[in-house]
């Protein structure tokens, strides 16, 4: 069954433990077989294994990997090494230069975020090559919506970014008060310019952080 490694095996013990879970299992096994998916089996949950629940600072909420060639590596909105950076995340790196002057980076590689805490969490962890939302709806929701249950329940403050309609439908999985919540529209070139240029959530991510006696993130 799933080992991360971390401190996420207990919390999600039970999602794992479900017959929705295991139904899940059954699909995926017939996917990687019949299928080109991604990312491989061994990243599927890079995104806990990068960031342990107790690390968490920082939630950056996408839908479902990359569906290209050589992209998805278990990590939302990034890419690995040597890939070509992709419009969406193009647009997230001109956001923080502009909001802290930052370089852009030349890497779309976001491992650097997530082990400073930032859990870079897509609600679907795999999907079928060429064909985005292909695992919608196939149990990777109850999975991932107990992440975030699980983070609003802890009493050490998070910051959530929302970028777009699709992670704003997990507002009601985020009750606590002692959160911070940013939302903003998706950074795809279709909506960037409807508010998530100039939306300065970085800058206040940290200063939310550094206000409840965390380090900040090193952008």
């Amino acid at each position: 069954m799933v080992n991360i490694g971390n401190s996420w095996d207990e919390i999600l013990k039970d999602r794992f433990a479900s017959p929705e879970y295991l139904a899940l299992r059954e699909f995926l096994k017939d996917e990687y077989r019949r299928y080109t998916v991604y990312p491989g089996m061994y990243d599927i949950f890079n995104a806990f294994k990068y960031t342990p629940y107790e690390q968490v600072k920082a939630v950056i909420l996408g839908q479902d990997p990359y569906h290209g060639e050589g992209q998805a590596h278990g990590l939302a909105f990034s890419v690995r090494e040597g890939v070509e950076i992709p419009p969406s995340l193009r647009n997230i790196f001109k956001e923080l230069h502009d909001e802290t002057g930052a370089p852009i980076p030349e890497s779309g590689c976001l491992d650097r975020w997530a082990k400073q805490g930032v859990l870079l969490l897509n609600s679907v962890l795999t999907v079928r090559a060429g064909m985005a939302g292909s695992h919608r709806n196939k149990g990777w929701e109850q999975i991932t919506d107990a992440a975030i249950a699980a983070l609003n329940a802890r009493e050490k403050p998070v910051v959530f970014l929302l970028w777009g309609a699709f992670a704003k439908e997990k507002l009601p999985l985020i009750t606590n008060r002692r959160h911070l919540v940013l939302q903003a529209p998706h950074p795809s070139p279709l909506s960037a310019f409807y508010g998530f240029f100039g939306c300065g959530h970085f800058a206040k991510c940290n200063e939310f952080l550094v206000s409840n006696g965390e380090t900040p993130i090193e952008w």
